[in-house]
């Protein structure tokens, strides 16, 4: 695998002279004080030197070790030992937490670039503080003060972890099923009792405590998802003076064997009667974790954009270094050209290169809608953003990692044989990012959640909203990019499409379903084509010449050879319900 090598360049760019992210932060109170750009810099650049230095070096070593599990004891790879103190003793676990209790106070479009950075290092490590920090978000947002007060400072430190115990083993999607149960005490706490599977970190040696945040229901409680409640369980319970006490009832009954990210421990965790505290109100556990559901699916995103970067790292590498056959009258002579001449092997590489760079824009713009939710104080602008973080995320977590196991598959075949082998270790990155679909919510629940609770729900009016401003913005620039035509065009077909699924789903609900996935991905397309123009345009600036002309010439690739796929998935989606719908289950 080659040296991983940060995007700190391409970062900075989308940070400053696409979002003009530095305005927001100087305009609002609370960011001014903590952010501004040399800051934000100096803090990509140190993560820079801790992934590639302290991370990325030992991520197939990791791979081929991972975990083990003997009598309830989780042992990591070597390696992520030392690499969780760095990650811990330098803050970023707490990189985007409340100051208030020990956080560093960073935006997400600034706090989502280190995790990128570390999912690119190693996805199964980048896990641990990633799942500390979104148990963080709950407990911040929702638990009492003595729980934030307790829990936090050693949570955002990493001297504890923490991890999130959802599914059972009858109830992954459909929470409402789970039957683990928590039974009130007279001290206030509740007594916790089920079984969780597929939990992330539910045991391991890297922290002195993790604190699981729990969903389970109380004696009585309504039935399906609104009988839910959410519970901190520290794996061991912590004295009034903050020191660590004794055990409390929880296990670790197995660990599970994976196709990949084998660095991180996938526990089922067995609650004998464990202690527990209530976090937020009761039933209203699945509120609690919508809380930070924008931000764990965005990171689910990220996991895919990291290690599509580190595939494309890898390929463009190997495609310089590797002499076969002569396929360029320009190269000197030789017995061989370097397989980059090749024009397949172009074709591939800028599929790569145009998908990451777009979809780090994304995560970006992604990143900037949540921050502008959380920070300003202009309630209409508030709620906007909100609205539109909420309708994107399911992109953000679908459509980055559908398109990221095609590139850590695309930089595979760019290897050939040598890619199918571990040696290389592409094929880890395949496995690895494999499962960036699945968890989280699979990527066909986050395609219904935007047809269906993001579009359908509001009548198609938070999408028209942003169409209205990818519109904008194309009045705007319409003779600096000739290419804001064809995107003009995808926006209006993209709308179209919209309203005519929604007319359709009044008179067969099926209509929905049958579209979901194909109207994902080319809303995905449209999206990438949005965040391109807006890259165009602003690296006609761009101070660096070379920069300038790579990032220019990548989105003509982007729109001459990739944005295409919008016109094909506007056929699939017209195509209907009727060729899904007319088989029998006998036909099956």
């Amino acid at each position: 695998m080659s040296q991983y090598k940060a995007p700190i360049t391409d970062m900075s760019f989308l940070l400053f002279d696409v979002f003009k992210a530095q305005d927001f932060w100087a305009q609002n109170e609370v960011l001014s004080e903590a952010i501004e750009p040399e800051t934000a810099k100096a803090i990509l650049e140190e993560s820079a030197k801790v992934t590639e230095q302290a991370i990325a070096p030992f991520s197939r070593e990791a791979d081929e070790t991972g975990v083990s599990w003997n009598e309830g004891v989780v042992t990591t790879p070597d390696s992520y030992k030392e690499a969780f103190n760095v990650v811990a003793e330098g803050g970023w676990i707490g990189l985007a937490g409340d100051p208030e209790y020990g956080g560093m106070g960073m935006p997400k479009s600034l706090a989502g670039m280190h995790e990128e950075m570390m999912c690119s290092a190693d996805l199964a490590f980048a896990l641990y503080p990633g799942l500390t920090s979104g148990a963080c978000l709950a407990i911040r947002a929702h638990a009492d003060e003595e729980l934030k007060q307790t829990y936090l400072p050693n949570l955002y430190s990493g001297v504890w972890a923490g991890s999130m115990c959802l599914t059972e083993a009858h109830a992954g999607t459909d929470l409402g099923l789970i039957k683990t149960k928590a039974v009130p005490q007279s001290d206030g706490s509740y007594e916790i009792s089920g079984s969780k599977i597929f939990i992330t970190g539910g045991e391991q040696d890297l922290s002195e405590n993790i604190i699981h945040l729990v969903l389970a229901k109380l004696p009585g409680a309504p039935e399906g998802s609104r009988g839910i409640s959410l519970f901190i369980v520290p794996k061991i319970h912590v004295n009034a003076d903050g020191s660590l006490g004794e055990k409390n009832a929880v296990s670790c009954g197995s660990i599970e064997h994976k196709m990949g990210i084998h660095g991180s421990s996938t526990c089922v965790m067995n609650f004998d009667g464990a202690k527990g505290y209530l976090v937020g109100e009761v039933n209203k556990g699945l509120t609690c974790m919508f809380t930070m559901m924008n931000y764990e699916r965005l990171f689910v995103g990220l996991q895919g954009l990291g290690a599509a970067e580190r595939s494309y790292q890898n390929a463009l590498a190997y495609a310089l270094d590797r002499g076969q056959g002569k396929g360029s009258p320009r190269m000197h002579e030789g017995a061989t050209d370097p397989i980059i001449v090749h024009a397949d092997v172009r074709r591939m590489l800028l599929n790569m290169k145009a998908m990451n760079e777009a979809g780090r824009a994304f995560a970006t713009y992604v990143s900037t809608q949540l921050d502008e939710a959380k920070y300003t104080t202009v309630p209409e602008q508030q709620k906007l953003a909100d609205a539109r973080a909420q309708l994107l995320t399911p992109i953000a977590k679908a459509f980055l990692t559908d398109t990221a196991l095609e590139t850590c598959i695309t930089g595979q075949q760019v290897f050939g044989g040598h890619g199918y082998v571990r040696e290389w270790g592409q094929e880890q990155l395949v496995r690895d990012t494999r499962i960036t679909q699945i968890y989280e919510g699979t990527n066909g629940i986050q395609a219904m959640d935007l047809i269906g609770r993001k579009v359908a729900a509001s009548k198609g009016q938070t999408a028209q909203h942003l169409f209205s401003e990818i519109n904008d913005f194309i009045a705007a620039n319409n003779e600096a990019l000739p290419e804001l035509v064809t995107l003009g065009e995808a926006v209006r077909n993209l709308s179209s499409v919209t309203e005519m699924v929604l007319v359709r789903a009044n008179e067969d609900v099926n209509e929905l379903g049958a579209a979901a996935v194909d109207y994902l991905h080319m809303f995905g397309y449209v999206m990438y084509g949005y965040m391109w123009a807006r890259m165009m345009v602003a690296a006609e600036s761009h101070e660096n010449a070379e920069f300038k002309a790579s990032k220019i010439k990548t989105g003509r690739y982007f729109f001459s050879r990739v944005f295409p796929k919008v016109a094909s998935l506007k056929l699939q989606i017209e195509s209907g319900v009727q060729p899904l719908y007319e088989f029998e289950i006998e036909d099956f």
